[in-house]
């Protein structure tokens, strides 16, 4: 009897466990999946707005992480380290934009050659291939005490919900301006754009430079947020935002500059919880470094079921006319 107790007790503990195991990788989704959303928002500026292919952003996501790490451990400021890792990122956006726009290089061997010279300047800031920050003040130190009242799993989502949501609407209303339409125009007709005066040139400029900066933004804050900046964290940063954009695209069909940044925020949020869950699910048998897989499966989801249900709707109604 006093078997079949510790039995049922050591069940009942291990399902505690999985519960216990399941909220905390929920809430890691959550929180990872914020941090993403600013790599969709610069991937969106870039990849939608401008129809510009940029691979630099897996050389700016590390650089942002590389410049405020190096920075905070030689007693800046986080928030003016921050600031200037968002810079770094500019400037890695411009160079990748200067290469395409003036020495006419494709866009796409632009980026490339952009995020391997990257690399290098990585290690050279860092002086070494990793940083630890643990123990070290960050730019969500002051916030922290302010969510006392609240799980300590949610603060730091909370947190990173309201500053993504802040760049939003920035971004939002930068592309609803003057300045904005005329990128938008640049992006989608280069020629007719240059016909109604609007120097395309600069526009390409500008908006690889704002692309790169969110995503540096991502890099930076990632760095504080798990106490470490890595030189290769950026590995696979453009998979993680495309499929941002493509998941938000296929959740929210985009009408409107605001639906498609709100597309952009969901997808790398439900990108990362899908992941999550898939990493987690014992039955489909993935494990963490299948995480690359995970991801191509969702996004070739994300590209064929709209066009499936598509058909299937062009289908239904043929067949109701018949």
């Amino acid at each position: 009897m006093s078997g079949q107790s510790r039995l049922g007790n050591s069940q009942q503990s291990t399902v505690n466990s999985q519960q216990t195991m399941s909220i905390v990788a929920l809430f890691g989704a959550l929180e990872t999946g914020l941090l993403y959303a600013l790599i969709g928002l610069g991937v969106y500026l870039s990849f939608r707005v401008l129809e510009f292919p940029d691979l630099t952003v897996d050389g700016s996501f590390p650089l942002g992480g590389a410049v405020v790490a190096t920075l905070i451990l030689q007693g800046v400021n986080p928030a003016i380290a921050t600031l200037m890792a968002i810079l770094a990122g500019a400037l890695a956006g411009l160079v990748t934009a200067w290469l395409n726009v003036q020495l006419k290089i494709l866009h796409l061997l632009a980026s490339i050659l952009t995020m391997i010279s990257l690399y290098s300047i990585n290690l050279r800031i860092m002086g070494k291939p990793n940083i630890a920050l643990l123990g070290q003040p960050t730019l969500l130190t002051p916030l922290q005490p302010l969510f006392k009242s609240i799980p300590q799993g949610l603060v730091i989502p909370i947190i990173l919900l309201g500053i993504v949501m802040m760049i939003k609407f920035l971004l939002d209303r930068f592309l609803s301006s003057e300045i904005g339409l005329a990128m938008q125009a640049t992006g989608a007709n280069p020629q007719m754009a240059k016909a109604q005066g609007i120097t395309t040139e600069t526009m390409i400029l500008l908006g690889m430079a704002i692309s790169n900066a969110l995503v540096a933004l991502g890099g930076a804050l990632f760095a504080q947020i798990y106490g470490f900046a890595d030189v290769t964290m950026g590995v696979g940063t453009i998979v993680f935002g495309l499929a941002a954009v493509i998941i938000g695209e296929t959740l929210i069909t985009p009408k409107t500059v605001i639906q498609a940044t709100l597309g952009a925020v969901l997808g790398a949020v439900v990108y990362r919880i899908v992941v999550a869950l898939a990493l987690n699910a014992d039955f489909l048998g993935f494990q963490a470094q299948d995480l690359n897989l995970v991801t191509a499966i969702l996004v070739a989801l994300a590209l064929v079921l709209p066009q499936g249900l598509f058909r299937w709707k062009k289908i239904k109604v043929l067949g109701n006319r018949e």
